[in-house]
């Protein structure tokens, strides 16, 4: 492997390892309050102090110079000369949104948002003097770009440090190089380096890995003592160390004053901006490398991948393991088989299936992530969302351990976010309204995940106003979604908050009111192979209760016949498969036919017809219905016969020949015949369309 690839594995680690360490400091800070336990503290500091060092180290200087005023503030709060406000909670929240947008671009190889960054790194001096900086609203300060000029100001600064570094005798063993850290620092400034030897013992008495040197450095540098002492960080625990600042003196450096911005000015010739100074910084962080802010952007590469547990890989191990050994013992049937071996044969065919599908098994547990991957952004989300809106919110999180599959959890995260910010903009009320209602002033959010049968169940419930079902019924009604005369149930009234556009908001906010969102829900859900249901009581509030998959590679399938060709359909989108009668048919002008199923009539889909294939010569009143659901709708699905229930490898047909509509993959049976993958939302929009047009067609004649 090339020097430049092996540079790129270790960079995607650190990206990787430095998104973790951010999670880790935006959970930690929103726990947080004025009497934070001193562990949480630690453990932001420690992810802060890491991505610095990791930074630095990479040559990603933007990164640790930001990082470095953060961590520095974090290590007063740790070491108990400043206790953790409100606003700093605010600060510290949007500097870790700015260095993970900051690492996001270092990932892209783009320049970051140095506007914003000089900003924030200005609030944060202003904090750490004993001055509130400025806060913006997130959406405000992740919009802001700034030009920041530069003026002279005179400051005291020192002219240098005297550093005596006595390290501990076994500081070797535990890979740590002076050499190394005195080499760090003379990036800082000039160094002189004095070595004590006073304390070498004779040739005869040396241990090969024990250190027995002492050291005198002097930085010849007008920096802080912070930048100094960052240096030995890694080693403080190791050695013994005494700073001594040398002479002070007055020093002309160049100051950032950043741009905030200004109430809007009325438009017009005499209409003038200006810019308010941020309080001048008594030590700047260095600009970073020109060449690194010039880079072109470039795509991003994808670094999509997977953290296995060591138990995971042992146990795909031993199932390889335990194949080989059957493959060896299948292998001893060679051309000299003879019936006496038929009995020995079964047995290892039987060992064979058996650790094949264990196999498969484990391989599949590879892919599974617990879904506190997406859960986790939650907390943050309704922080801020809560602030902006005035309502106080518990976020309440159950089954974060229960796992599905990766390609399930990436694409569910943003089904999730548009459920959990209409639950809070629209289902939960401001304190106020909760008490006059005899509620608690603080609302809940429940998400909750599950596993059920051979889906995962996602809930995520408040304790809202619930859904106005009025409301919902006059809106469908003023849009044409509903005929005036037409009674619908409860489940059918909550259904019309997923077409597209509908909304009952009297006003359009920020957050929501535009009528977008659930539609996409559902849209997203669907393509996942799952569905979406919704209860709610008026005054007690909603739960919506989400069915996924587990994977979206295996299939549970029902396989059924048509004529001669088979197919599957998913058990999650079957209701019941019932034996038709004649007099539960009810034919329509079109062609078009209903059955009636107890209190309701569903639509007849004729897969013969649909997919063109000569079916058995039997009527429609004389074949299975397979009954099945998808948004709310139940259609009937007509087939000749019912086969088994098994589990199928989803094959795509549109990277080995195109998309067609109804058909969501092919799979390949047993006997290695082709069987097509029925897309039952698909399948059904495809009906309603052509029927539509016939029903057009017909009024037309």
């Amino acid at each position: 492997m090339s020097f430049d690839a092996e540079m790129e594995e270790i960079h995607k680690i650190f990206f990787e390892e430095s998104h973790e360490g951010l999670d880790a400091m935006e959970s930690g800070l929103l726990n947080l309050d004025a009497n934070a336990d001193r562990e949480t503290i630690n453990t932001i500091f420690r992810a802060a102090h890491s991505i610095k060092g990791g930074a630095a180290t990479f040559g990603f200087e933007d990164i640790a110079n930001f990082t470095h005023d953060v961590e520095t503030l974090l290590d007063e709060m740790r070491n108990g000369t400043r206790s953790m406000s409100s606003a700093a909670q605010q600060l510290l929240l949007q500097s870790v949104d700015c260095i993970r947008e900051m690492i996001k671009a270092a990932q892209a190889g783009a320049s970051a948002d140095a506007g914003r960054a000089a900003l924030l790194n200005a609030s944060i001096k202003d904090l750490l003097s004993g001055e509130e900086g400025q806060i913006l609203p997130a959406t405000e300060a992740a919009a802001l770009a700034v030009t920041a000029p530069l003026v002279v100001e005179a400051v005291v600064q020192p002219s240098g440090w005297q550093v005596r570094f006595v390290p501990h005798e076994d500081i070797l063993r535990t890979n740590n190089e002076p050499a190394r850290m005195f080499a760090e620092l003379a990036r800082v400034g000039p160094l002189r380096v004095h070595a004590d030897v006073s304390e070498v013992p004779a040739l005869e008495d040396l241990v090969p890995d024990s250190l027995y040197l002492r050291w005198t450095l002097t930085l010849q540098a007008a920096v802080d003592k912070r930048q100094v002492q960052e240096v030995f960080d890694w080693v403080d625990a190791s050695c013994s160390l005494e700073y001594t600042q040398l002479n002070e003196e007055p020093v002309e450096l160049p100051v950032a004053l950043a741009a905030v911005p200004t109430p809007a000015a009325p438009a017009g010739p005499a209409a003038t901006v200006s810019a308010a100074p941020v309080k001048a910084a008594t030590n700047p962080t260095p600009a970073p490398a020109p060449t690194r802010a010039a880079a072109a952007p470039k795509v991003a590469a994808d670094t999509s991948s997977i953290r296995v547990s060591i138990d995971k890989v042992d146990s795909l191990i031993n199932l390889v393991g335990e194949l080989v050994i059957t493959q060896s013992m299948l292998s001893q049937f060679g051309e000299k088989f003879d019936v006496s071996q038929l009995e020995r044969l079964r047995e290892g065919l039987s060992h064979l299936s058996r650790n094949t599908r264990d196999l498969q098994e484990s391989v599949m547990q590879i892919r599974m992530l617990p879904i506190g991957f997406a859960f986790n952004r939650f907390p943050r989300l309704v922080h801020d969302l809560s602030l902006k809106l005035n309502k106080k919110v518990e976020l309440r999180l159950t089954g974060e351990g229960t796992e599905l599959d990766k390609t399930v959890l990436e694409k569910i995260s943003d089904p999730l976010v548009h459920l959990v910010r209409n639950a809070l903009d629209h289902g939960l009320e401001t304190p106020e309204v909760r008490e006059a209602n005899g509620k608690e002033p603080t609302g809940l959010i429940e998400l909750s995940a599950y596993h059920e049968g051979g889906s995962i169940i996602i809930e995520v419930r408040d304790d809202g106003a619930g859904l106005n079902k009025a409301r919902i019924l006059k809106r469908a009604r003023e849009r044409g979604l509903v005929s005036p005369e037409l009674e619908l149930t409860d489940d059918q009234i909550h259904q019309l908050i997923f077409h597209p556009g509908f909304s009952t908001a009297e006003t359009i906010s920020e957050v929501s009111g535009r009528g977008v969102g659930m539609d996409v829900v559902r849209r997203n859900i669907n393509d996942l192979g799952g569905h979406v249901q919704i209860c709610s009581v008026e005054g007690s509030g909603s739960t919506i209760k989400i069915r996924l998959p587990l994977t979206l590679a295996i299939l549970d399938g029902q396989l059924v016949r048509v004529g001669s060709e088979t197919y599957v359909i998913s058990l999650l989108a079957i209701v019941e498969t019932i034996q038709l009668k004649k007099e539960q048919v009810n034919h329509l002008p079109g062609g078009a036919s209903l059955f009636r199923l107890r209190t309701e009539y569903l639509p007849i889909i004729d897969l013969s017809a649909q997919f063109g294939i000569e079916r058995d010569p039997t009527t429609v009143c004389d074949g299975l219905l397979v009954v099945v659901e998808s948004d709310g709708r139940r259609f009937g699905l007509l087939v000749d016969d019912l086969l088994a229930q098994q589990q199928v490898v989803i094959k795509s047909l549109e990277s080995s020949y195109r998309q067609v509509r109804g058909l969501a993959g092919a799979t390949i049976l047993g006997d290695g015949r082709v069987a097509l993958i029925l897309d039952v939302p698909g399948l059904i929009d495809h009906f309603e369309d052509v029927a539509g047009d016939k029903a057009d067609a017909v009024a037309a004649a």
